[in-house]
C-alpha cells in the first residue's frame, strides 16, 4: 500500500500563528484605542482585525500550497519510481509512452505500461487498473514488479501471465487485511472482491514476430505505411481478479512487425473519452490523419493523438489515459514471401470474423467471454 503522508506543522508556521494572534490580544486588551466606545476607535479596531485576519487566511493559504507542492512532488516521485521513463530506443525498436490521469491536478493514475529487452525478445505489458489515482498505484506498482522479474525469468509468455495473476491475488489479500481487517478476504461483499485489471501482453521477437495474450484489453493498432487497422479481432480472454486463468492459455501469433512499422497501445480511457456532445473519441481516425503524409516517429505520433483527445475532451478527460507506441527500426529487411503471405492471411481471417461481430460498437469490458481464444 502506497500512502503520502502529510507533514506535522514545522515550528515556523506555529510561531507565525503565535505572533499573529499575540498581536490581535494584545492590541484588544493593551492598546488605550481599543478602549474606547467612538467611531474613530472602531474603524481602527475594525482595520486592524480585518488586517490580522488577513494575515492568517494568507499564512494559511501559503502553507497549504506549500503541502500541495510537496505532495505532488512526492506523487511525481513515487511514479518514476513505480511507472518508470521508458527509453526511446529497446533492441532497435522506437519507443515512447505517455500517461494522462483523469484525476485534475494529479500526475499518477491507474494506467500501467512496461517494455523490456530480454533473451526472449522483447516484452511489453500494457494494463488498467478499475479505478484511478493514488487508490490504485499500489496495484500499478505490485502488477509491474512481477513483470519486470517473469519477463526475464520466463520462457513462455503465458507463464508471464500466470505470475502477473498470482501477484494481483497476493495484493488484494494483503491490500484487504489491511483495509478490512475483520473481513479479510472471505467476505464477498469486501470491495477488494470486486477490483479488477485488464492486461495485455506482447512478445517482440528478433525477426519481428509479435505474439501476444489478452486479458479484457483493447487489442493495439498497427501502423503500416498510411494504414491503420487493428492488431487482432480474437476475442480477449476475461481480465485478471475476478476470473480464473483457463488452464491452456498461451500466446498466440499476430504476424509480424515489419521495419517502418509501428504499434500504437492504449487504454480505454483513449477509445472512451467523450466530448461536450456525449461522442467518443475516434482513435484510429486520428492515427489515420497522423500517418496520412509520412511516417511519423513515435513521439509525434503521441503528441498529435493526445493534443486531439484534449481538444475533443476540452481538457478534461474523465478517465486515466495510457499510450504506448512501439516503432520497428531495425532495418529495412522485410522477411519472406511466405511469411508475408502467412501475416496477410491471419489479418484477413480476423477482419473476416470481426464483420460479423462488430467489435466497434462493444468496449472491452462489455465482452467478458470466458473462451480462451486469443489468435489472430
Amino acid at each position: 500500500m502506497i500512502r503520502i503522508k502529510a507533514r506535522a506543522p514545522t515550528g515556523r508556521a506555529a510561531v507565525q500563528s503565535t505572533v499573529w494572534g499575540a498581536a490581535a490580544v494584545g492590541y484588544k486588551f493593551g492598546c488605550p484605542l481599543a478602549q474606547q466606545d467612538g467611531l474613530g476607535a472602531r474603524i481602527v479596531t475594525s482595520a486592524v482585525f480585518f488586517a490580522v485576519g488577513t494575515g492568517l487566511i494568507f499564512h494559511v493559504r501559503r502553507a497549504l500550497l506549500q503541502e500541495l507542492r510537496l505532495a505532488r512532488r512526492a506523487a511525481r516521485a513515487a511514479q518514476n519510481v513505480v511507472l518508470r521513463p521508458l527509453p526511446p530506443r529497446l533492441d532497435g525498436l522506437g519507443v515512447a509512452a505517455a500517461q494522462l490521469s483523469a484525476d485534475r491536478g494529479a500526475c499518477v493514475g491507474g494506467d500501467l505500461y512496461e517494455a523490456v529487452a530480454t533473451e526472449h525478445g522483447v516484452r511489453v505489458v500494457m494494463g488498467d487498473v478499475r479505478g484511478h489515482g493514488l487508490a490504485a498505484l499500489g496495484t500499478v506498482a505490485a502488477l509491474l514488479g512481477s513483470f519486470r522479474e517473469a519477463a526475464h525469468d520466463e520462457p513462455e509468455l503465458g507463464r508471464v501471465l500466470r505470475r502477473l495473476d498470482r501477484a494481483l491475488a497476493r495484493h488484494l489479500r494483503e491490500r484487504a487485511r489491511a483495509e478490512h481487517p475483520a473481513h479479510g478476504t472471505a467476505d464477498p461483499d469486501n470491495p477488494v472482491a470486486e477490483e479488477f485489471v485488464t492486461v495485455l501482453l506482447l512478445e517482440i521477437g528478433r525477426d519481428g514476430e509479435v505474439r501476444a495474450l489478452n486479458c479484457g484489453h483493447p487489442w493495439p493498432y498497427l501502423l503500416r505505411g498510411t494504414r491503420v487497422e487493428a492488431l487482432s479481432h480474437a476475442d480477449p480472454l476475461p481480465p485478471l481478479g475476478p476470473f480464473p486463468l483457463p488452464a491452456d492459455a498461451a500466446a498466440g501469433p499476430c504476424g509480424r512487425l515489419l521495419a517502418g512499422e509501428s504499434l500504437v497501445l492504449f487504454t480505454d480511457g483513449v477509445e472512451d473519452a467523450r466530448d461536450g456532445r456525449g461522442r467518443f473519441f475516434s482513435l484510429p481516425e486520428t492515427l489515420r490523419a497522423v500517418v496520412h503524409e509520412h511516417p511519423v516517429s513515435p513521439q509525434a505520433v503521441l503528441r498529435r493523438v493526445f493534443g486531439a483527445l484534449l481538444r475533443h475532451t476540452a481538457g478534461r478527460p474523465t478517465d486515466d489515459v495510457a499510450m504506448l507506441v512501439l516503432r520497428n527500426d531495425r532495418g529495412s529487411r522485410r522477411g519472406s514471401p511466405e511469411t508475408r503471405d502467412g501475416d496477410d492471411a491471419c489479418r484477413s481471417a480476423g477482419r473476416t470474423r470481426a464483420a460479423t461481430t462488430r467489435p466497434q460498437q462493444m468496449t472491452h469490458r462489455q465482452t467478458l467471454s470466458p473462451r480462451p481464444s486469443h489468435r489472430c
